[in-house]
Parts: structure tokens; C-alpha cells; sequence
């Protein structure tokens, strides 16, 4: 009884974050794509012009541009992926139709391979390779990395890009919506989201919340203190 307990108390118990970041990740880079992207452009169009209908407007074409151009290269860019995917899960599914003696004993050294004593390898080959789907999973698995009943989807992949852009390419570009004249109003919105938004990237990082924060509140503000100093030097030049 005394061993139990102690072996007991000498269990570990731990979880680890999520290093692939989930959800999260793409959805947070997407919305920060969409805000560094048009606070540049509409800090650019504003260095050039006090127009405010004209900066509205920079800012609106940006957001839509940004967003169908994320939506179409991110269904692409995932639907080619998915489509080399199940071509090489077509081609495990025949050899292990074929050839399911040679599949069963490559999934034996598999095993062997991490260590597992050969005999105890060549069970577990035996019992997995009983149920051909359990097989083909575990055998894509291993050799592609890739779960056939996991695959992603070009079509929620290319919306959530859509709608992760838009909605951070929205924020500078709201002040203007409501009719807010001049650049500060738009920056100063748009240095909070920053900061805010690095803030968030740091639960899927090592760093601290606040270095975060303040990284990617650096790299927005130089993007677009750039563009507004391009779109000054033109708009004074009379390009």
C-alpha cells in the first residue's frame, strides 16, 4: 500500500500550450496583417493630401483589396495542399490494398524504429492493420503527417482570412467612417489595436505580454511613419 502511494504521489501532472497556436494564430496575424497594412496605407495617402474623402477612400479600397487578395491566395495556397494530400493518401490506400503484407511489416519497423521491442511491433502492426481505414490513418500519419479525416478547408481557411484582414484593416479606417478629419484620431486608435494585438500574440509565444505588445506597436508605428513621410515628399512634389 505504501509503495502505491508513493508512486502515486510521484505521478507528474502538466500540460503544455498549444505550440502550433491553434485558431489563434492565424486569426490574430490576419487582423494584424489587415491593421499594419491600411493604417500604412491611409497614413501614406493622408501624408499626401488632407482630403478626407480621398483618405476614406484609400483606406476602403485597401481594406477590400487586402481581404479578397488574403481570401484568394489563402483557398489557393490550402486547396493545393489538400488536393497534394489526398493524391498521396490515394496512393498509400492502394499499396496497402495491394501489398498489405509489406505495409504491415513497414509499420512494424516503424514501431521498432521508436523503440518498441520487435515482437511487441510486429503485434501492434498485426491488430492496427486488421481495420484498413485504422491503417491508412496511421500510416499517413507517420509517412505525410497528415490525418485524412482532418483535412483543412480551402473555403474556411479563405473566410477566416477574409474576415481576420477586414476586420483589422477596419480599425484605422473607422474614424474616418464617422467623419473624423485628420490623421491622429486614426493613429492613436490604431497604436492601441497594435499594441493590444501583440498583447494577445504573446499567449501563443514565450515572450511577455507587454514586449509583445510593444514590438508590434514598433513595427507599425515605422511602417507607417514611413509611408507618411513617402506620401508627404510626393504629395509636396505634386507627383
Amino acid at each position: 500500500m505504501t509503495g502505491a502511494t508513493t508512486g502515486a504521489r510521484a505521478e507528474i501532472h502538466h500540460e503544455h500550450r498549444d505550440v502550433t497556436g491553434g485558431w489563434l494564430r492565424p486569426a490574430v496575424f490576419g487582423a494584424m496583417d489587415g491593421l499594419v497594412s491600411n493604417f500604412a496605407l491611409i497614413a501614406g495617402v493622408a501624408g499626401g493630401t488632407a482630403e478626407t474623402r480621398i483618405v476614406a477612400l484609400a483606406g476602403i479600397a485597401g481594406l477590400a483589396a487586402g481581404a479578397f487578395s488574403m481570401a484568394g491566395g489563402e483557398y489557393v495556397s490550402v486547396a493545393s495542399q489538400r488536393e497534394l494530400a489526398q493524391a498521396e493518401i490515394a496512393v498509400e490506400r492502394r499499396e496497402l490494398e495491394r501489398h498489405p503484407e509489406a505495409e504491415e511489416a513497414e509499420l512494424a519497423r516503424m514501431y521498432e524504429q521508436r523503440g518498441v521491442d520487435p515482437e511487441t511491433a510486429r503485434e501492434v502492426a498485426r491488430q492496427i492493420s486488421r481495420n484498413p481505414e485504422e491503417a491508412l490513418a496511421v500510416h499517413t500519419r507517420a509517412e505525410l503527417g497528415v490525418d485524412p479525416d482532418d483535412l483543412p478547408s480551402p473555403v474556411l481557411a479563405a473566410v477566416s482570412s477574409f474576415l481576420s484582414f477586414s476586420l483589422g484593416a477596419l480599425v484605422p479606417l473607422l474614424p474616418y467612417l464617422l467623419g473624423v478629419r485628420g490623421l491622429w484620431i486614426s493613429a492613436a486608435v490604431s497604436m492601441v489595436a497594435l499594441f493590444a494585438a501583440g498583447a494577445v500574440v504573446s499567449r501563443v509565444t514565450a515572450r511577455s505580454w507587454w514586449f509583445s505588445g510593444l514590438r508590434q506597436l514598433l513595427v507599425g508605428a515605422v511602417a507607417a511613419a514611413l509611408t507618411w513621410g513617402l506620401g508627404s515628399l510626393i504629395g509636396t512634389g505634386g507627383l
